[in-house]
């Protein structure tokens, strides 16, 4: 066989049923095989780290069997067979339905490899009727394998390609390695299948070219990425694990770093239309006219927007800030610039009711000045526009047409701003509130709606905080702002968490929203799900499922019928019509409504100063940062806030954890991080970005805080010289490896 090279196809190396079969993992070239790293290792029993499995995954274990029972069933006749297996660090039971035959093969002292299915009772992990095969054990009377079905198959197929290429059979082999390597498998897809294939693959691999020179590698104590791909996959001690995982967590960040290196570089030459301050503007008027001071953080903000928009290439600027911190209004003023030097702005949000919230408040705030064209009107006034998918046509009509021929200054939209027909007379500035909830592929299709090739600004605003690292990673191509700082006058909010399960304490929360509502103050009630025939959200921990949860439908229909019986309380949520939606917002905000009971669409932007209690039914199903959001609605006007976290989270349990860190602190930029630590490393550039398949499996974006500026430092100096990569191939293949191009519309290279 040929030297094989990164982009071959599996197909003509392997054949296409070993082909096909990986295919089904995302793995179709050599380079994709050789990137799909080991999860986890065994080393001679002992397993390298102690990550427990999560239940429903398929699971191999290599290990000694220590207990094998026979045990009658007590609902029906017949035996089951019990096994316990260990690998010295873990045990495992795996139970056998109709053990006639493999009762005399699964004994104790016994080496075997089983898959199957996790499963967890009473904290010990459990395989249900697992794939099962004896190993050989170093005795020469074995000359034959026993097993299930599919592993004997599996042995008798790797037998025969042993016998066409010459060799030791790989399994026999595999298990006289002191370290036995685990990948993430299925049951179509074992782990020995990838092993095989990474043997046979790496026998005859070029040697990977490498995207550092010898002297920046001497300069990290770096090997070589060949030698650590061969030595992630076939190591022959621990120490081996250690250096390949530590180049190849460079080679991660080297690879996110240098599209993001790319995509600043490319906005530095972008032409936008430069907006400096303009006296005796809307947004002087505005600052005039505000009944309050900026806090020391808004001013400070204030300044970098201001210093971004006034320069000739586009503001790329991501603003995070506490929940109530001010970051409209700070947006609100740089926008008043923009419409000063003669450009429009669009604002982007994720809910209609998020975009009629900002549209209500935006034109409050403003009042005459943004009575455009009316008789009413002040001097210089501008207009505020909003378009919803869901607006009828005539009002649509008019609006699309305010939009291009430039009448309205500010327009505030959902999705329906990406569409087409959607003309700006001259866009300036976009901003993009609460942008985990969008794919850069959206950011960049407002990019392509300014005029005359220019490149409008861009303000990327959430109220999630970003650890430091993740924002390097996630938003790498936006200069980050942070507003920490809360306006003076915002009130303190308490938490609680209160246990469902205890009719007491549920009659108490109510009681206690009562007492609010009797001092003339509103409530929140947030489920997770609207009603019956929507399937419940998934628990917060997989070991922990819980009664059914409460819809708002459900919520709803109790409290009009039991404790709020005499009380003005309404239904929110996503299936209403949109006028419906907008009149019962409208209908809270004026205090004609006592209690509503919505789902989440009220968990950013909706400004009720009335509102003084938030209460979360089944709070276990939302995340640290999303209840952070949520009771972040209440204690808006003069009186204080009051959050009820009910929940049936059992008391020792990861989501008692969550919830009790929220009711310790009010601290979001804390929470974040509590929230980011708790999930799983390769979801959070997919929490973050829409669509995001980063395939990250050694850097934590938490953690790596040097690797990632190393990184980004090296990424710049590359890029600087060679946006192309043309003169830097094994860069520029590297960086396609590993970011799986077709999945990451949002690195975009050039």
């Amino acid at each position: 066989m040929t030297e094989l090279a990164l982009a071959d196809s599996l197909s003509d190396v392997l054949g296409p049923k070993p082909a096909e079969k990986l295919a089904a993992l995302g793995v179709t070239t050599v380079g994709e095989l050789l990137r799909y790293t080991p999860r986890r290792y065994i080393r001679r029993g002992l397993v390298a780290d102690h990550q427990r499995p999560e239940p429903g995954e398929w699971l191999t274990i290599v290990g000694r069997i220590t207990k094998s029972d026979l045990i009658q069933m007590k609902s029906r006749r017949g035996q089951f067979l019990k096994v316990k297996v260990t690998d010295e660090n873990e045990v495992y039971e795996a139970s056998f339905f109709n053990p006639k035959f493999i009762r005399h093969q699964l004994r104790p002292g016994a080496r075997v490899m089983m898959a199957g299915t996790v499963k967890y009772f009473r904290e010990q992990i459990q395989l249900s009727h697992p794939e099962w095969m004896i190993l050989p054990d170093g005795d020469p009377e074995i000359d034959h394998v026993v097993g299930s079905k599919m592993l004997t198959e599996m042995y008798a197929i790797e037998e025969e390609v042993t016998r066409e290429h010459g060799g030791a059979h790989p399994l026999v082999a595999m298990f006289d390695r002191e370290i036995l390597p685990m990948y993430p498998a299925t049951k179509d897809v074992q782990t020995w299948d990838i092993l095989g294939a990474v043997r046979r693959v790496l026998d005859h691999c070029a040697p990977i070219p490498d995207a550092l020179t010898d002297a920046q590698r001497r300069e990290r104590g770096l090997v070589s990425t060949d030698e650590a791909i061969r030595k992630i996959h076939l190591p022959d001690s621990e120490d081996d694990v250690k250096v390949a995982s530590h180049r190849l967590k460079f080679d991660e960040a080297l690879a996110i770093q240098t599209v993001l290196a790319q995509r600043r570089l490319e906005g530095r030459s972008e032409a936008a239309p430069p907006c400096p301050h303009v006296p005796g503007g809307l947004e002087d008027k505005l600052r005039e006219r505000l009944p309050f001071t900026l806090t020391e953080g808004q001013l400070a903000v204030g300044e970098e927007l201001a210093e971004d928009l006034a320069l000739a290439q586009p503001m790329s600027r991501l603003l995070q800030g506490e929940v109530g911190s001010g970051k409209t209004l700070v947006s609100l003023l740089a926008m008043l610039r923009v419409v000063d030097n003669g450009y429009q702005c669009a604002i982007l949000a994720p809910t209609e009711v998020l975009a009629a919230q900002h549209h209500r408040t935006m034109k409050k705030m403003l009042g005459d000045l943004a009575e455009g064209g009316e008789l009413t009107a002040a001097e210089g006034a501008t207009r505020i526009a909003l378009l919803t998918g869901s607006m009828k046509t005539k009002g649509r009509r008019e609006t699309l047409l305010d939009v291009v021929t430039g009448s309205a200054g500010i327009v505030i939209g959902t999705h329906a701003l990406l569409e087409e027909k959607v003309e700006f007379f001259d866009l300036g500035l976009v901003v993009i509130d609460e942008q985990h909830r969008f794919g850069v592929e959206q950011r960049d299709v407002l990019r392509g709606k300014g005029r005359d090739g220019r490149i409008p600004h861009f303000l990327v605003m959430t109220a999630t905080p970003i650890p430091r690292t993740v924002a390097m990673t996630a938003f790498g191509d936006l200069e980050t702002s942070v507003l920490r700082e809360l306006p003076r006058g915002r009130q303190p909010i308490s938490t609680s968490v209160v246990p469902m399960g205890r009719q007491n304490w549920v009659d108490r929360v109510w009681s206690r929203a009562n007492e609010e509502i009797d001092a003339g103050r509103q409530v929140y009630v947030v489920c997770s799900r609207i009603g019956d025939d929507d399937a419940p959200e998934p628990a917060a921990d997989d070991d922990e499922k819980g009664p059914k949860t409460t819809s708002v439908v459900e919520q709803y229909e109790a409290l009009v019928a039991g404790p709020f019986a005499h009380r003005r309380v309404e239904m929110l949520h996503g299936r209403l019509a949109p006028e419906e939606k907008n009149a019962i917002m409208d209908a809270f905000g004026r205090g004609e409504v006592d209690v509503l009971v919505s789902t989440t669409v009220i968990e950013v932007g909706v400004d009720v100063p009335n509102a003084t209690t938030m209460v979360i039914v089944d709070a276990e199903r939302f995340g640290v940062s999303q209840l952070h959001q949520l009771r972040g609605r209440v204690g808006r006007g003069q009186h204080a806030g009051l959050c009820l976290l009910m929940t049936h989270s059992k008391d020792i349990s990861q989501s008692m954890q969550r919830l009790r860190a929220v009711a310790g602190s009010n601290d979001g930029f804390e929470l974040a991080r509590v929230d980011l630590e708790q999930r799983r490393e390769g979801d959070l550039l997919g929490s973050l970005q829409s669509g995001v398949n980063t395939s990250l499996r050694f850097l934590s974006l938490l953690e790596d805080v040097e690797v990632i500026e190393d990184a980004r430092g090296l990424a710049e100096d590359v890029v600087s010289e060679d946006i192309t990569l043309l003169h830097h191939r094994p860069l520029a293949d590297l960086v396609d490896g590993i970011l799986v191009p077709q999945k990451i519309a949002y690195l975009d290279k050039s």
